[in-house]
Parts: structure tokens; C-alpha cells; sequence
């Protein structure tokens, strides 16, 4: 077996958030006690972000029915520190927090500059408690849905001041628009790991619009990344990105990396059944190619 690599299973935030007929909340406590079953064991499962997103105002209800699961790494996106604050009271022991490279993204997104949004940062590195898991996702790394390509040097240049504010954290770098290809993902990589020895772990957060999302996390994983997000069924698509479709599919990348004998620990079959269930929800925008594939030719 080569080294392994370590999905982190992000339908129940970033593929429900932009699906607008909301989703009973029993029927994501399903989904996700269906990805649990299939041995995904760190799920992003919602986010604490008040009114901008209705459709995870039961953000509380869900974390609480993850929390109970034995062995689930739980992840929850925040924007700022007072939703942090909620998250925390509400139980969450691994938050996310989010900003983008491009400021028109990030403007438009949270209605903050970049550096509004590091200011955010460094209060929240500083009141979160002992024991808590930290990851800091750097959206728009890559392209902006508003401005085009991102140069390499914004994303290190914004990265030298969050990693001097706080090291010691789970740093994702994300494809927001899917326009990237693998061998930007595998130098901006490649150029953070140099310039940012002391971060412990990198991540890789990539949407499948222009059919590069499996590709894209081939290359990342290829340049020592070993955790990147996924989406059952391909769900998704970022609400304040305009064309932005699904997240690369999760069974997508499970068949891929053991067909390439890297191990992922989850039960294709298993999670082909919770791919369906996401897929028939109304409104839902999913993609991939190996859940219909299996489908007709029966392997």
C-alpha cells in the first residue's frame, strides 16, 4: 500500500448549502449517519452562519445528532468570531474558518476585506479553548468567479500573516471555482509546504465544474497533501460564486485512489447508497461519474 490519504466528507455543509427547498432536518441527520456507515469518519457536517445561509439554520440540531456518532470527527465552518462562539456552545470540537485570497470574493462573500477577515482570525486562534481542532480554508487560492486567476503571490503573501498569527493549524487550500488544473494545484502547493515548514498539515478543497476535480486532487495528493474534501454524489456548488457547480464526487475519488492501492477506508457500496439518497433530494445540483457508472455497467 502506498501512503494513504484522508477524505473529509463535506455534502452536509458545502453541497447543502445552496440547495434552496430547505432539507428536513431529520432527512441530514440520515445523510449523514449514511456517510458515517460507509466509514467516512471526518464529515464537515454544517456550518454556523446565521441568516446568510437559511438552509443550515439547524446547524445546532445536526452537530448534536453527528456528536453522538462514536469516532466522527465533526467539523463545523465559521465565518467570524461571534459564530464561533455559537459553535463552540453548541458543542463543536473542530471548527473551520474561512476567508477568501481575493478580496472581491471575500466582499462579496462575508462583506469583509481579506484583512478585516484576518483580524477575525487572530481573535478566534486566540479564545479557542484546549483541545479544540482548528482548520483555516483559504478560498478563491486559485481563481476568483469575479476576478480570473489568482497569482500565486496573493495566496503566500496572505498566508505569511495567518501562519505568523497561528501555525499550529490544518491549512485548506480551495479550487471555489473548479477553473484550476492540476499543475497550478500541485505548485501552489508545492510553494506553501517551502515557504511554510512549521504548518502541521495541508488540505485541498476542489469543485468539479470544468470536469478537473478528481485530476486535482490526484495532483495535490501527488505534492504530499493528505487530506481533501469531497461531496457524496458531487452535491454542491458555492452560492457566492456564480458557476460554481458540485464538489468533486466522493465516490469519485474513492474509486480512483483504491483502484491506485491508497487506501481511504470507506466502503464504496456503502456510500454509492448514501450518493443516491443525497442525490434524489429536491433541488439538488450533484455531478460525478463512477456512482451512474456502476449504476448501468453492474461491476
Amino acid at each position: 500500500m502506498m501512503r494513504g490519504v484522508s477524505l473529509v466528507e463535506v455534502a452536509p455543509r458545502d453541497g447543502f448549502q445552496p440547495v434552496v427547498p430547505f432539507i428536513p432536518t431529520g432527512e441530514k441527520i440520515r445523510i449523514v449517519q449514511a456517510l458515517y456507515a460507509a466509514g467516512l469518519r471526518r464529515i464537515e457536517v454544517t456550518s454556523f452562519v446565521g441568516s446568510a445561509v437559511p438552509q443550515l439554520a439547524d446547524a445546532r440540531e445536526v452537530l448534536a445528532a453527528a456528536l453522538a456518532l462514536p469516532g466522527l470527527d465533526a467539523q463545523v465552518l465559521v465565518p467570524n468570531q461571534k459564530h464561533t462562539e455559537r459553535a463552540l456552545a453548541a458543542g463543536a470540537r473542530h471548527v473551520a474558518f474561512f476567508l477568501s485570497a481575493s478580496e472581491t470574493h471575500n466582499l462579496n462573500n462575508v462583506r469583509r476585506t481579506p484583512g478585516e477577515s484576518v483580524g477575525d482570525y487572530a481573535k478566534i486562534a486566540a479564545m479557542l479553548p484546549q483541545g479544540i481542532s482548528f482548520r483555516l480554508n483559504i478560498a478563491t487560492a486559485f481563481d476568483c468567479p469575479f476576478g480570473g486567476a489568482v497569482a500565486p503571490k496573493v495566496v503566500l503573501d496572505l498566508l505569511a500573516q495567518l501562519v505568523a498569527l497561528e501555525p499550529n493549524v490544518e491549512i485548506a487550500l480551495c479550487d471555489t471555482t473548479g477553473r484550476a488544473v492540476p499543475g497550478n494545484v500541485a505548485a501552489l502547493f508545492q510553494a506553501a509546504m517551502a515557504s511554510f515548514p512549521q504548518v502541521p498539515g495541508w488540505a485541498f478543497h476542489g469543485h468539479d465544474t470544468y470536469g478537473m476535480g478528481a485530476a486535482n486532487a490526484f495532483a495535490a495528493w501527488s505534492a504530499g497533501v493528505e487530506v481533501i474534501d469531497a461531496s457524496a454524489a458531487g452535491l454542491g456548488g458555492c452560492p457566492f460564486a456564480p458557476g460554481a457547480t458540485g464538489n468533486v464526487a466522493t465516490e469519485d475519488l474513492v474509486w480512483m485512489f483504491e483502484g491506485m492501492n491508497v487506501a481511504t477506508g470507506v466502503d464504496l457500496p456503502l456510500l454509492l447508497e448514501a450518493g443516491r439518497e443525497v442525490a434524489a433530494l429536491p433541488g439538488a445540483q450533484t455531478g460525478g461519474r463512477v456512482r451512474e457508472a456502476l449504476r448501468v455497467t453492474k461491476i
